[in-house]
This record gives C-alpha cells, structure tokens and sequence, in this order.
C-alpha cells in the first residue's frame, strides 16, 4: 500500500490516491482519497474496496506512513487477523510491484493532465 499525492484536487475534493496492490494477482486498486482523510475513513474504505472484493489479507506490506503505523490501524487489522509488513526505508524494491505500478499511475495521469491541458 502506497499513496500518490500532491494531485490536483477534483471537483469531489480528492487529491490522492490511495494504491492498494494484491501481490498474488498483480491487481491494483486505485482508491480516491484526501489528505486530511483520518485512519478510520481509510479504515472504512479498506473494508468497503478490498476485504469486501477479497476477503481479508493474509499480509499486508506498506511503507511506514504514519495512516498505517497508528495507533488505529495496527489493532484494526491485528484483529482480523493480518500480519503488517513494512518495507524498508529507501530501498523501493522491497515493494517493487507497487512502486512500478505508482510510476505507471503517475504517467496516466500526468498525460491526462497534458492533453487537458
């Protein structure tokens, strides 16, 4: 898991997007969000984008963002069972997949925003 922000904001005042990476099948989710968004709205969407389409995740590998080191989110997904998994600082390649995949985002929607213009 892994953000993209710094977006424009959209007229439903989204201004990242939460990526959310199923090792197993490659599949992403691109989930809207906001940055003043609070670990329990995060909470909410996981159940309502990811455990309601999968089931819940044996694992999960994020980077050490504070959203999912809180004092929240740690007991929420120890209690479904979910072990947390942390890359390591500065070495993207623990989380390869995902990084692709946010450089590949990043392109979409940079060119969008071009031929926008």
């Amino acid at each position: 898991m892994d953000f993209v922000s710094g977006l424009p904001r959209t007229r439903k005042g989204h201004d990242s997007v939460w990526v959310v990476m199923d090792r197993l099948t490659k599949l992403a989710h691109f989930i809207p969000v906001n940055t003043t968004y609070k670990t329990h709205k995060y909470a909410e969407l996981f159940m309502e984008q990811i455990v309601k389409l999968h089931g819940v995740p044996l694992s999960i590998v994020s980077d050490r963002d504070p959203r999912f080191t809180s004092r929240f989110w740690r007991p929420f997904q120890e209690a479904m069972g979910t072990r947390l998994k942390k890359s390591t600082s500065h070495h993207p390649q623990t989380d390869g997949q995902s990084e692709r995949t946010i450089q590949t985002l990043e392109d979409m929607l940079r060119t969008c925003v071009l031929e926008d213009g």
